[in-house]
């Protein structure tokens, strides 16, 4: 009923304007294929009857599709819930998640929004042990429990068409990342539920009250206590299901793996048992230039050193070069930059919009231009979408509609990494050509082997995100990328090689023949062992 009023009004105010004759058809036709395409799209269209933009529109013969000023209108779910909003934040290990987790353990139905797969991983381990039935869906993966009510997911997954009781946004200082700020924008304004616990750094406090001044929402703050070899290895380009061993191998008291040497990777996302963090620079490659960590960086790597409820509650923090000392000191020293502004992305529905006023189909010009145009509040940001734009400019040169390039645009594709940038080009152009993509005609299952050196390291890490663009692809295009299966068997066996490459450089000694004989070790090392009865190269 309420989808055939808004076609009425439309209708009804084309009548009065030549130039919103376009307009109609163009919002009857987005609407007649959404349930196809996005169900955000309804709540768009919503959100605008009710702010009274379309009944407007007759009379200031105006629509601007660039206005971004006032997001949460994006979402009128979320809006006719009166949520209770409970920010949790403290230090790095301060227990702040640990007491969100209690409620969601006990609540009837709920989410948890994180980062990374691997903390998406852990909760969802952790609910099922407490006997709460709990899905985990991620970009790559997907573990449906039957009769489950709650779901573990990575914040891009939210589902803000569906009502929970208590919903949990780890981390939520990342509304300030360039790049995925966004997401995370998207799952504190758009989510619909009664309790939403926010977690993350008291820097983030002042501008989610912004946020959340105009949602009607009832915000309530929590500070938490702040309650001050063998050798593993973990690092960023690691596939996060060898980061996961790893950390296991490191955590296990029983497996004598006392020292981990691991990048800034693990400043968000494994759970450690570290009584000691020893900084050997404090300075990094960002992917554009080496810069200097800046403090909520290095106050999210120091703070791994001492766990609310481990062995270690206190930690110690030092570096290798005394020269670095005083940046550590005054880092530690110091409170974390508030935070000032979020990130926003537009929607789809918003750039199909746009692209048909404007008569293009080519993603890359209709992106450009609406970000040139958009108006945004003073508490939000464009998010970075470099890569997006890289992607755009490749899939503009193949005959496929608008969305399936906003997908590929989407995907977690590294450009410049060569091989995982020649996957997604060659997914693309078999899509366009026969709209099946096998993975059998860019990859030879059982040529896999132990790299050899650092530069084939690399590239079985490439593959290892070739094969992950893949399932990712699948669960979002599953008839036209139907060997999900394949490539997810792949992927552990790239985990495996990679795994075996570490332990051969030296960094694990004999002693880990100790470990060997943990029942969890011994059941991996049979499943390698059947693995070679099929791949004779592992």
């Amino acid at each position: 009923m309420a989808r055939l009023l808004l076609r009425k009004t439309l209708f009804a105010s084309s009548s009065s304007s030549s130039s919103s004759s376009a307009v109609a058809p163009l919002l009857h036709d987005i609407m007649s294929c959404s349930v196809a395409i996005n169900t955000d799209l309804n709540c768009l269209l919503h959100a605008w009857c009710n702010l009274g933009f379309l009944c407007s529109y007759h009379s200031s013969a105006k629509f601007d599709l660039t206005d971004l000023t006032r997001p949460h209108t994006w979402y009128p779910n979320a809006r006719r819930k009166k949520r209770n909003v409970f920010l949790h934040v403290g230090p790095t290990n301060s227990g702040k998640t640990y007491n969100a987790l209690k409620r969601l353990e006990a609540s009837s139905s709920g989410l948890y929004c994180g980062p990374l797969r691997l903390l998406a991983w852990e909760v969802a381990q952790r609910l099922n042990k407490a006997k709460v039935p709990c899905n985990l869906i991620t970009g790559q993966e997907r573990e449906e429990i039957d009769g489950a009510k709650h779901s573990s997911i990575t914040v891009e997954m939210a589902d803000v068409t569906s009502e929970y009781q208590c919903v949990i946004i780890d981390e939520i200082q990342m509304v300030g990342c360039r790049t995925r700020g966004f997401s995370f924008t998207r799952a504190l304004l758009g989510i619909c539920s009664d309790e939403l616990h926010v977690c993350g750094d008291p820097a983030a406090v002042p501008l989610i009250q912004r946020m959340l001044e105009v949602t009607g929402d009832v915000v309530k703050k929590k500070i938490e206590n702040d309650r001050k070899h063998l050798c593993a290895i973990v690092y960023g380009s690691l596939p996060p299901e060898t980061r996961t061993k790893q950390a296991t191998m490191f955590n296990d008291e029983s497996s004598e793996f006392d020292v981990l040497v691991a990048s800034d990777a693990i400043g968000m996302g494994l759970n450690l048992n570290i009584s000691r963090i020893i900084f050997s620079t404090l300075k990094k490659f960002d992917g554009v230039y080496t810069r200097e960590l800046t403090v909520p960086e290095i106050k999210q790597i120091a703070g791994r050193a001492g766990r609310y409820g481990s062995k270690y509650p206190v930690g110690e923090v030092t570096c290798v070069d005394a020269d670095d000392l005083p940046l550590l000191h005054s880092s530690l020293a110091s409170s974390s930059p508030v935070l000032e502004r979020a990130g926003l992305f537009p929607t789809f529905d918003l750039l199909s919009m746009y692209s048909r006023m404007h008569a293009a189909n080519n993603f890359h010009p209709i992106l450009e231009r609406f970000l040139e145009k958009a108006k945004l509040s003073p508490d939000y940001f464009i998010s970075d979408c470099e890569e997006m734009l890289k992607v755009a400019a490749v899939v503009d040169d193949l005959p496929l509609g608008l969305y399936d390039k906003y997908l590929f645009c989407l995907s977690p594709v590294d450009m410049n990494d060569d091989i995982a940038a020649q996957g997604l080009i060659q997914f693309a152009e078999n899509y366009a050509k026969k709209g099946i993509v096998r993975l059998k005609e860019i990859f030879t299952p059982g040529t896999l082997q132990v790299p050899k050196s650092h530069n084939a390291l690399k590239e079985l890490e490439s593959i290892h995100k070739v094969l992950d663009l893949y399932v990712w692809l699948s669960f979002r295009m599953e008839d036209s990328f139907p060997d999900r299966e394949l490539a997810a068997s792949q992927k552990s066996i790239c985990s495996l090689l990679i795994e075996e490459f570490l332990e051969r450089l030296g960094w694990h000694s004999q002693r880990r023949r100790n470990y060997d004989h943990s029942p969890q070790h011994l059941q991996q090392k049979y499943q390698t062992t059947e693995l070679r009865r099929f791949f004779p190269d592992l």
